[in-house]
Formats: C-alpha cells, sequence, structure tokens
C-alpha cells in the first residue's frame, strides 16, 4: 500500500471505478445467474446516478426522482433495489464477495484470521478501486445523521452473511452468542477505521487505522 490514502496514480478512480469494481465482483461470482447480474448491473446504474449527483449537488438536494431520471429507470425500480435513499450509499456488491472468500479460507484456520484476512482485503479493493465512494460515502455518515442510523441496520445484515459463512466451518450455530460478538466486533472495528478516516478528513493511509483497528482485536488495549 503506499504511505497516504489517495489511490495509486495507475488506479481506476471516480464513478468509472465504482461501477468496474461493482462488475469484477460480480464476475467473480460463477453462481450467479444471467438474471442476477442484470439485476447488479441495474443497482450499478442507480448507485453510479446518485452519487453523480451527489458530488454536484449534495445529499439532501438529491432526490429519488432525480435519481431515477438520471439512471434511465423508473422512481419505483429505485425503491424495488433500494429501500430507502440512505441504503443507495450504503449498500453494495461486497456481501457476497466476502461470504464467497471466507468459505474459500483453510479449513482449520483461526476464525479470526480467516475474517480479518477476508474483510482486510476488501477494504484494501475499495480503498485502491473506489476511492471516490468510500470517501463520499464517510464523510457523509458524519455529516447526515439518518445514514449514521442506517449504518447500522446495514452492519447487522453484513454481519449475518459473516455469521453463516463462519458457523458453517466451524460447526456453530448461527444464533451462538459468541459467534455474533465475534462478527460484530471485526465489523464495529472496521466502521471505526473508516470514520476516524473521515474525521481526519481522508488524510493518511486508510489501511494502516484498519491495521490498528483490527490489531485491537487480536492483541487487546496496550499501556
Amino acid at each position: 500500500m503506499a504511505p497516504t490514502a489517495r489511490p495509486p496514480a495507475d488506479a481506476p478512480t471516480g464513478l468509472v471505478a465504482l461501477a468496474g469494481m461493482d462488475e469484477r465482483l460480480a464476475r467473480t461470482l460463477p453462481q450467479l445467474g444471467l438474471r442476477e447480474r442484470k439485476k447488479i448491473k441495474t443497482r450499478i446504474a442507480i448507485r453510479t446516478a446518485m452519487y453523480r449527483l451527489v458530488a454536484e449537488q449534495g445529499y439532501e438536494a438529491t432526490t429519488v426522482e432525480q435519481i431515477a431520471d438520471t439512471a434511465e429507470v423508473s422512481p419505483s425500480t429505485v425503491f424495488r433495489y433500494f429501500p430507502t435513499k440512505e441504503d443507495i450509499l450504503l449498500t453494495d456488491e461486497f456481501d457476497p464477495y466476502l461470504e464467497e472468500q471466507l468459505r474459500g479460507r483453510p479449513a482449520g484456520e483461526d476464525p479470526l484470521v480467516s475474517l480479518v484476512h477476508v474483510v482486510r482485503e476488501a477494504m484494501q479493493h475499495a480503498q485502491q478501486e473506489t476511492y471516490a465512494e468510500v470517501a463520499l460515502r464517510t464523510r457523509l455518515i458524519l455529516e447526515v445523521p439518518a445514514l449514521r442510523a442506517r449504518m447500522t441496520e446495514t452492519m447487522a445484515a453484513t454481519s449475518q452473511v459473516l455469521i453463516r459463512a463462519i458457523a458453517d466451518r466451524t460447526g456453530r450455530s448461527r444464533d451462538d452468542l459468541e459467534l455474533r460478538v465475534f462478527a460484530a466486533a471485526v465489523l464495529g472495528a472496521m466502521r471505526e477505521a473508516l470514520v476516524v478516516w473521515a474525521e481526519r478528513g481522508h488524510e493518511g493511509d486508510l489501511m494502516v487505522l484498519v491495521d490498528e483497528a483490527l490489531g485491537v482485536l487480536k492483541n487487546g488495549l496496550r499501556d
């Protein structure tokens, strides 16, 4: 990784990178059929439209009707894919990618090692290939209370994806309390790394903060 938060000079940035990353993620999931791939393309169009509009005129001024018009879909289609305006910013195609990668880790590997590796890798890709999205999203989370509230719910959905994969790998029940706390702790660490990065004006290396946050889970608080 480069020593700063800025993307490498040869890395794609902005809206092109945003859509490209989603499509690359989709191609890594061979179990997806044509119907599912079309759904992902529609989500990409809606999300790309919103990011463009928000960058131009701000979050509050951007309406679902404007997003639909820019994406060339109907408002009802937007709501079919994203229940709320906040969801367009907060959801992405990483959950199935995380699950597939987690299931592919060595069977005997410690669950924390597996999860840290997979989540860190996803974050690294996100920083390099969708920097504009990550930076804008984290800034808006600090500025818009509705986004912060909705973020808790979307993270809960991601937690369920991770819990399912880890439970199947370890033989634990999916409602196991320790497993739920474990997954929530990892995602909580990632969230705080992103928040601190945004609070610092996106200066410095995001992955250094990610490693520090995950290190607390592995090593506990240090004097």
